[in-house]
This record gives C-alpha cells, sequence and structure tokens, in this order.
C-alpha cells in the first residue's frame, strides 16, 4: 500500500513528465496502484483489518530529515536511527528509501577514467562542528586518485595557499608517491588566470611546489566544476560519512587523527559502486605507477619579507621580535610554519627560531641582541644640570 512519503513522490516525478508505468516500477507496484492515487488525489487513508505497523513508523521523520540534508546513504542513516532506538534491519529501511530516490537532485555527467599514477584531483569542503567544545568552520582538504579511488583529507581552520599546499603534500605523503598530474579548481590562491581559450597561468609558487614534486598542474574548465567528480564525489563521502559518525573533537590533532583513522579502517576497505572492486586492492595496481617523494618536504611556510627598525625588531602578526644588531636597518626573510614557528632569514642562514606569540604577552626580546645599542647609548656625552641652569637664566 502506498504511503504519504509515496504519494508526494508520485505526484513530482509525474510533473516532471515521468510515465505512470515507470513511477510503478520505481515504487514496485502496479500501475493500477499509482493511477488510482493520481485519481483519488492522496495516498489511501485506511488500514487493511489487522495490518501491523512497522517497526521504521516512529523513525520515519528523523530519516526524511537527513534526506532533506543530503545524506542518502543507508548505511549512515541506519546508524543514525539505530543510536535512537531502532530495532529493525537494513532492508526495511532501503526500502523506504528507495522509492524516494528520484527526488534526489542529480546532473547527468560523463565520466572519464584515468589510467594508474595518471591523475590526483584536489578539491575543498567546509562544515560545521565543534573543535575543543567551540562550534567552528572546519575546512578540509580532500585528495583522490583518479584510477584507485583512494582519497586522503586533512581538516584545518583556513583554507589559503599554504593550506592547500600542505594538503597536497599530506596526500602524496600519504599515498607514498606522487602523480603525472594534479587536477584542481579555479581559486585565486592556485590559479591566477584561466579563461577559455587562453594557456592557464598559475600562481608561481604553485608552479613551484609542482615542480618540486614532478606533477603537471591542470585546472578545470571555469564554471565546469564537475570535471573533477570523483574528487567532489568523496568531499560528499566525508561530509556524510565522518562528519556524522564523529560529531565533536578535542582538538584539531584529534581531529586529523580521527581522520586517518577512519580512512584506514572504512573508506580503504570499502567496495566502489562504481568500479566494483575494494578500494585498498585496487590501489596496490596503482601503487607502483606513482613516482617517488622527493627527499626533502617541500616548505609550505608562509614567506614574506620585513625590514628591521632601527631598534631591532620586526613586525610578524602584531608582535615584535628582536634581532641582532647587525641587522638594524636591513631586509630580511621569514617564513612562519602552519604551527606558528617563526624563522627569520639573512639570505640562507637562519638567524632566528621562535614560536609566535600573541600581542598581548608583549614584544619578544633577546637582550644580546641590543648589546651594541645599549653600548652606544653609554656613549651618548653627559653634560652637568649647571649647563641647563645658565641657559635657563640666559631665556629669563
Amino acid at each position: 500500500m502506498l504511503s504519504k512519503e509515496d504519494y508526494l513522490m508520485i505526484e513530482a516525478r509525474r510533473r516532471e513528465g515521468v510515465y505512470q508505468k515507470d513511477l510503478a516500477a520505481e515504487l514496485g507496484v502496479h500501475p493500477r496502484t499509482v493511477r488510482r492515487a493520481l485519481k483519488r488525489g492522496g495516498a489511501p487513508t485506511a488500514k487493511r483489518p489487522g495490518a501491523r505497523g512497522s517497526q521504521l513508523d516512529r523513525f520515519k521523520h528523523k530519516i526524511d530529515a537527513l534526506l532533506r540534508e543530503g545524506v542518502w546513504n543507508a548505511v549512515v542513516i541506519l546508524r543514525e536511527i539505530q543510536a535512537a532506538g531502532y530495532p529493525g534491519g537494513y532492508s526495511i529501511l532501503k526500502r523506504y528509501i528507495h522509492p524516494k530516490r528520484g527526488l534526489r537532485r542529480s546532473r547527468a555527467t560523463v565520466r572519464f577514467e584515468t589510467a594508474p599514477g595518471k591523475q590526483l584531483q584536489n578539491d575543498w569542503g567546509e562544515i560545521w562542528s565543534e573543535v575543543g567544545g567551540k562550534r567552528t568552520k572546519v575546512h578540509f582538504a580532500v585528495s583522490t586518485l583518479g584510477y584507485s579511488r583512494r582519497f586522503h583529507f586533512w581538516c584545518t581552520e583556513i583554507e589559503d595557499a599554504e593550506h592547500i599546499y600542505e594538503g597536497l603534500v599530506r596526500a602524496f605523503e600519504h599515498f607514498g608517491g606522487v602523480t603525472e598530474e594534479v587536477l584542481v579548481d579555479n581559486p585565486a590562491s592556485l590559479v591566477v588566470k584561466h579563461r577559455i581559450g587562453e594557456r592557464v597561468q598559475f600562481n608561481e609558487r604553485f608552479v613551484d611546489l609542482a615542480g618540486h614534486y614532478g606533477f603537471t598542474p591542470r585546472a578545470c574548465r571555469p564554471y565546469r566544476a564537475r570535471t573533477k567528480g570523483k574528487d567532489e564525489r568523496m568531499v560528499g563521502y566525508v561530509k556524510h560519512h565522518f562528519f556524522v559518525r564523529y560529531r565533536s573533537f578535542e582538538s584539531w590533532e584529534h581531529l586529523n587523527q580521527l581522520a586517518e583513522q577512519w580512512l584506514a579502517e572504512e573508506a580503504d576497505p570499502r567496495m566502489h559502486g562504481t568500479v566494483k572492486e575494494v578500494v585498498a586492492v585496487r590501489f596496490e595496481r596503482e601503487r607502483p605507477h606513482l613516482k617517488p617523494l622527493p627527499q626533502v618536504r617541500y616548505d609550505t611556510s608562509y614567506a614574506e619579507t620585513r625590514w628591521v627598525s632601527w631598534d631591532g625588531y620586526i613586525d610578524v602578526r602584531g608582535n615584535r621580535y628582536s634581532l641582532p644588531d647587525a641587522f638594524r636597518g636591513t631586509k630580511v626573510r621569514i617564513r612562519v610554519r602552519l604551527d606558528g614557528t617563526l624563522s627569520v632569514f639573512d639570505e640562507e642562514v637562519k638567524i632566528l627560531e621562535q614560536g609566535l606569540r600573541p600581542a598581548e604577552a608583549g614584544w619578544v626580546t633577546v637582550p644580546s641582541h641590543h648589546a651594541g645599542l645599549w653600548r652606544q647609548t653609554l656613549n651618548v656625552e653627559r653634560r652637568p644640570l649647571s649647563v641647563y641652569e645658565e641657559v635657563a637664566q640666559c631665556n629669563s
């Protein structure tokens, strides 16, 4: 017997021009049942004598809420309603969800398969979660191997160029190698200019990263991000699986530790729906085709320049840090690692390494840095007070 939800689906699909016999096939009922429902203008209201309610009935509102949020994976939904007390099995849930899939928004996409080791697709997603007891927007980088569909993701507080580079480097390290090319979207931090029919102009530092790891950078066609659909699908997979299973984290380190554990225990051993093969098994065929990692890790730190002031300090992110006297009035290079470590260089020589401190903690001063400045201060001419008294008398 049709439910109210079934009838709503019939109405929606009918407005889209779907034939009654096709609607009946989707619902698993006879075409006459669909025809009667449309003629009646609703689902049957009276139950058959002796009919029993379904174990799923009192959980349908929760299921429908998850569907409205875009969670369509039956395994994830089953886990959620079991936590709420659902005693039933998977099959009845799947039968309930299946007729509603016609309401799910989708677009037909031609899928292109790539050879082993050929391509890695990189994209970013974001979701609100709880980190360290606070509701926080989590940005996460997802990198997917085009052939095996094995993927890696890494979470952070911000999505800028340095974090994009870090996400790629961590993905290469996770896979143990590098693909021939990396396909990205068109963020300003990676792509300076990309117009149809013209050569793509990539960010200079992204080109430097590509040269260091030996891959060719590629960018999606403008307004056609679905050309990297494998990775976009994995962004949704992470949202609807990992962030549904885990709702709060003690810290960013705890979050990424759980991510690595989840990848190993759930994502890698899964049977992929498109290639019909276990991802980890398929990756073993792709592994030999990956290029080896370079001996030296790429430095993803923020790279900037600073002028050292007359008193021997540089300004970095709202605070001041002292440098040796010899560098007063000169230009130095600074690097700020993503963990908040500040390094200062004169050409290639490191002259300072210091953890960043907030402005309210006060200036960071090393006394030996200002020894020469203090000596100059001590050599300043000292005049007796009588000189100033004579000047005052003359003025009066």
